[in-house]
């Protein structure tokens, strides 16, 4: 599995530690990773997610995951995050009242 997140699509940075003599070696900056399970009214069930403690401030910060998914650009979201997306716009427009039918 990925170290990345589902939602932002933040992931491993690469960079040094520098000793007192300057010395360079290699490390990783991992993201800080949480896995969670948000509520997703549009789609009536609870969508477990891979995410940053960043992204999920900043979901909670817009008033929920479906908030979230749709005030955010297509181009930011990685591939399963704009599926989700997808899904959240089809369940408003009423695609799944369709179906229903």
């Amino acid at each position: 599995m990925a170290r990345s997140c589902e939602l932002t699509g933040k992931k491993v940075q690469y960079g040094h530690n520098v000793s007192h003599s300057n010395r360079r070696t290699n490390r990783r900056f991992e993201p800080n990773l949480q896995k969670v399970s948000l509520q997703s009214e549009a789609l009536g069930r609870s969508v477990p997610l891979r995410i940053s403690t960043r992204a999920l401030r900043s979901v909670q910060k817009r008033g929920g995951l479906d908030a979230y998914l749709l005030k955010e650009a297509d181009a930011k979201l990685p591939a399963g995050a704009l599926r989700l997306k997808h899904q959240v716009q089809k369940a408003l427009s009423g695609g799944r009242a369709a179906k229903a039918s």
